[in-house]
């Protein structure tokens, strides 16, 4: 049997430990996330959410507990092997797009490309054939503020996407849009995940998306469950 995509045992992390303003908000999550499978993420804002899919994607460290990404421990791994892991293995999609506002679409999906070492010709044309899959071929040259929100957001699951990472982690990533938006880009990056087979943790508040992913885990004070 294949090794897990992601494995959360035991996390730990709080702020402002041992003071009396100690706030715990992780206490034991543990969680195993198999190859392919797409699960997802429910809890009330403040929760932890955001501190665990930072955990997760090698953006933060726990203060107990390990993280195994494709079989690999990196919790007390050293930075250059975290960088290199989430660079390799890991896609990340925020609420809020992020894109460079002085690069396109196109450029903007070629920059962490071109950042894990490849050529800028191959680089523009995984981003260009990634833009045609979200229906945004035609848009490649325009710069994110000429876009509506919708295709920002998709340009920004492109990016996550261009290079061919394992394991994909999202934030609320149709959290800022309108309802019908909102279920229009989720279908477009739940399409983009089944092609490419890749695992993906998504936090979402809107209960309807979750339930369209193979399973969803609710972080309750600090202990990650099945829903």
């Amino acid at each position: 049997m294949s090794d897990p995509i992601l494995r959360l045992d035991g996390l730990e992390k709080g702020y402002n430990r041992g003071k009396p303003n100690e706030v715990l908000v992780l206490r034991g999550a543990s969680a195993v996330i198999a190859p392919g499978e797409v699960v997802g993420l429910i809890a009330p804002s403040g929760a932890g959410k955001s501190t665990l899919l930072h955990i997760a994607g090698l953006l933060d460290t726990p203060d107990a507990g390990e993280v195994s990404i494709a079989g690999s421990a990196m919790a007390r791994a050293s930075d250059r092997a975290r960088t290199a892991a989430r660079r390799a293995l890991v896609g990340f999609v925020y609420q809020f797009h992020h894109l460079l506002p002085e690069f396109s679409a196109a450029e903007n999906i070629a920059v962490p490309q071109l950042a894990h070492g490849a050529a800028k010709p191959e680089a523009m044309a995984r981003a260009q054939s990634l833009l045609d899959k979200v229906g945004l071929a035609a848009r490649a040259d325009h710069r994110p503020a000429a876009l509506s929100g919708g295709e920002q957001q998709r340009v920004a699951f492109c990016r996550a996407l261009a290079n061919a990472p394992r394991l994909l982690l999202a934030d609320e990533p149709t959290g800022n849009l309108d309802p019908e938006t909102s279920d229009a880009v989720f279908a477009v990056l739940m399409t983009l995940v089944r092609e490419t087979g890749m695992s993906a943790l998504i936090a979402t508040h809107n209960h309807d998306l979750a339930a369209r992913m193979d399973r969803v885990l609710r972080l309750e004070q600090g202990i990650l469950v099945d829903s």
